[in-house]
């Protein structure tokens, strides 16, 4: 999926859309999506000037629009106007820092699926290298009138 196709699966916007694509998706189990980080994502100008590092709760964020994509699709409800909100976040560790150039590569699967209930388990990985993980738990609803 492109940018515009994730687009069309989700609601967010810059800045807050995180992902820029999916290379891989097998429905209702697990996606794959990327984000090339830049230095120009407005988060770096006080996270942290002199030495820029994505926030860890952005990469958690990314994880869940990927898990999101994942589950809209799945459903087949992509343009229904239905939100994926999180439930809870789980365990979620950082083990190195997310930089400029890097591309981040997001691998999310369904660990629980409950209908509109499910439980990820994510993985931020750059160049092969855990960057940060977490399980969380999600629900499908309608946008609030």
């Amino acid at each position: 999926m492109d940018i515009r196709s994730v687009m069309q699966a989700l609601p967010h916007r810059f800045p807050m859309l995180l992902i820029d694509r999916v290379v891989t998706m097998e429905l209702k189990k697990s996606i794959h999506a990327v984000k090339a980080v830049s230095i120009n994502e407005p988060f770096f100008q006080g996270h942290f000037p002199e030495r820029p590092i994505m926030p860890g709760v952005l990469l958690v964020e990314a994880m869940a629009q990927a898990a999101a994509v994942l589950a809209i699709e799945s459903l087949g409800l992509a343009g229904s106007g239905k939100l994926v909100y999180f439930m809870a976040i789980d365990g979620a560790k950082f083990r190195s820092p997310v930089e400029p150039g890097c591309l981040v590569d997001f691998h999310v699967e369904i660990t629980k699926d409950r209908g509109s209930v499910c439980k990820f388990a994510g993985k931020a990985m750059v160049e092969g290298k855990l960057a940060a993980e977490a399980e969380f738990t999600a629900m499908i609803a309608d946008a609030p009138a």
